[in-house]
């Protein structure tokens, strides 16, 4: 659901713009929190394997196909406010260096995949685990509902948005069948690809997600000479031995992004193939990074297209870990000078 430039007016990306900003700066201020329970290793993490799910689209029907939003699955791992950074990384990047989604249009991406899939994901997730058993595999069927109810909210949005400056006049209630329409078919598969992933963490590190903190028992550690301490889920996970989970995350969004991506399905996504149908879709301008030696995930020069392909996918998750990281450590830092 990348939105490129030129399918909103001016005033209405503008709008979007400080929406975005205000929604970044202010989860700057509160994720400190989140990131000393999580750490900020997981946040990057997060943010790269975000990055590459996305580089692997699935076929949803009638020459239409969807790919992972990730917001509700982003809050559930390291939280709300942590996971709108997490989201704004994986669309900066993406929108920098592959001319994926435009620069214009970047608060409205911000806005639709980094603001209401967190907020609506997260608020299901919630809401669930109040009814569900409080145990910690409630978390899977709670978050992989939210990521459902999530996708089809934001196409919503992308409507509400359109009907305040779509660049191109169309009947409202068309675009909102067609986009939530298609658009629940996506959210299927964004549930899908949420509860495998999840559930991979829940059943090797419950203690990493942060959906889970409050619904899992003390643990119990033991050292090299036998000595046992008892660490309550209270305490910052950042201070928990995580560095051979963090390995094998990392090797397998590695994998994603570089094998898996090459497989993805050609077919147009959801928003462009709406667009195509409903007659918007030619408003779109070219992003201004259009010549990026990385754009359209691939790597100038490289004549081989897989091998093109893949590197530009192992060179994304590399940034996203390493911008990731360094916007959870200016969290940390802008909510440490808050406190002093």
């Amino acid at each position: 659901m990348h939105v490129p430039d030129g399918f909103f007016d001016a005033p209405t990306s503008i709008a979007t713009g400080l929406i975005a900003a205000g929604a970044v700066g202010f989860s700057l201020q509160r994720a400190n929190r989140e990131i000393r329970e999580t750490g900020p290793a997981l946040a990057g993490l997060t943010a790269a394997f975000v990055f590459a799910v996305q580089m692997v689209n699935f076929p949803v029907g009638a020459g239409t196909s969807g790919h992972l939003l990730g917001g509700a699955l982003a809050a559930a791992l390291v939280g709300p406010w942590t996971a709108v950074l997490v989201m704004s990384t994986v669309l900066l990047v993406q929108g920098l260096l592959f001319a994926d989604g435009g620069l214009t249009a970047l608060g409205t991406n911000i806005t639709l995949m980094g603001l209401v899939t967190v907020v609506v994901g997260y608020f299901v997730t919630r809401a669930l685990l109040k009814l569900l058993p409080k145990r910690v595999g409630s978390v899977v069927p709670a978050t992989t509902v939210g990521a459902l109810v999530s996708v089809p909210i934001a196409a919503l949005a992308f409507t509400g948005l359109y009907a305040i400056g779509g660049a191109v006049d169309i009947p409202l209630g068309k675009l909102a069948t067609a986009m939530v329409g298609w658009h629940i078919l996506v959210g299927i598969g964004e549930a899908v690809i949420t509860a495998a992933a999840l559930s991979a963490v829940v059943a090797t590190r419950p203690d990493l997600v942060y959906a889970a903190r409050h619904l899992q028992p003390d643990l119990v550690l033991v050292d090299a000479d036998g000595n046992s301490s008892t660490v309550s889920p209270d305490r910052p996970i950042a201070a928990r031995p995580a560095g051979r989970s963090l390995g094998v995350g990392i090797a397998a969004t590695l994998v994603i992004a570089g094998v898996v991506s090459l497989f993805a399905s050609a077919h147009p996504d959801g928003l462009e193939f709406v667009g195509a149908r409903l007659g918007f879709e030619g408003a779109a301008k070219s992003s201004a990074v259009a010549g990026s030696p990385l754009a359209d995930y691939g790597v100038s020069g490289i004549g081989n297209s897989q091998v093109s392909g893949a590197l530009a996918g192992i060179i994304g998750v590399l940034v996203t870990i390493a911008v990731g990281l360094l916007i959870a450590k200016l969290a940390s830092l802008r909510s440490a000078r808050a406190r002093s």
